[in-house]
Formats: C-alpha cells, structure tokens, sequence
C-alpha cells in the first residue's frame, strides 16, 4: 500500500516506489489548464472520435468539470500530470497529459481514488482499447455496454465494476 497524508495546503501527498503525487482540488482557475490536458489527452487516445464530435464534447466538458469532484494531480516537480473527476463511487473521468501515460501515474492515482473514495464504478468508450485494458488490468471487469455513448454518438461504452 503506499502512504498518503494531507499536507498544510491540503493536498493529498502518495508516495510509492519512485512516483510522488499531489492531489488538489481544483477551482474554476484549473480549467482552462484541464480543459488544455483533456484534449491534448483525447487526440492522443481517441483517434476514433470524429473531429467535430471532439469539438462537441469540448464545448461541454466546462458543465461536466463543474458537477464532480474533481483532482488536479502534480508531480514531485509540481508539473500537473492529470485531472481525475468523482461522482460518488463512480471515475468519471480521468485524464493524463500525454507525456505522462504510460509511466505509472495512472495506476497511482487509480490506486489512490479507489482506496480513497471507494471507486466502484467507470464507465470507458470501447473503441478506447488501452484505457479499457488499463482498467480492466487494474482490477475492474466488464459489467455491461452500450452501442452508443450518453449523447447518442456512435461511440459504444463499456461499463465496469470493480471486481475486488
């Protein structure tokens, strides 16, 4: 298990092997930065997604941010790494900027909301092959999926539970 303690600022300190992460909750003045890693993020993963689609859910990711609990996450060089977004038990979204996937951030900072705040449930667009095999590597199973995403776009979900 790795350690975790608040710090004066209130951020949320985890220190592992080698990845040290703090966690901030962010405020309106994090979003344009979020909203820059989020599509820096998405064009990196979501080659399936057409570019108008993308530029439709740009325009509503502003009003998604402000209906969750949401995390700026930054390294031991105070660089932000990623965002992450909670509604209950449920990862809403989670978000690295691309010079950081596949480094372990993720897997920590998964760890973390999961022993946290008792992620059970996330929801990953299908056709996102390495996000889906990232989570299910990490403990979550397929529970059920739908053809089309919350918007009726073609772009199928793949619900998952935590099996653990």
């Amino acid at each position: 298990m790795i350690p975790f303690k608040h710090t004066r600022n209130g951020a949320l300190t985890i220190k592992g092997d080698v990845i040290i992460l703090n966690a901030n909750t962010a405020t309106k003045s994090d979003y344009p930065l979020i909203l820059k890693i989020w599509e820096a993020s998405v064009r990196k993963t979501h080659h399936f997604l057409k570019e108008s689609d993308l530029l439709f859910y740009k325009e509503i990711i502003p009003q998604a941010l402000d209906s969750v609990n949401l995390i700026v996450w930054k390294n031991q060089n105070h660089k932000v790494v990623g965002f992450s977004g909670i509604d209950k038990d449920e990862l809403v979204m989670l978000f690295l900027d691309p010079q950081f996937i596949g480094q372990g951030y993720g897997r920590e900072i998964l760890s973390t909301l999961v022993r946290k705040y008792d992620i059970k449930r996330i929801d990953v667009n299908s056709q996102n092959v390495q996000a889906k095999r990232f989570y299910l590597k990490n403990n979550f199973k397929i529970d059920s999926e739908d053809p089309v995403d919350g918007f009726g776009k073609p772009y199928p979900i793949t619900h998952l539970i935590r099996s653990i």
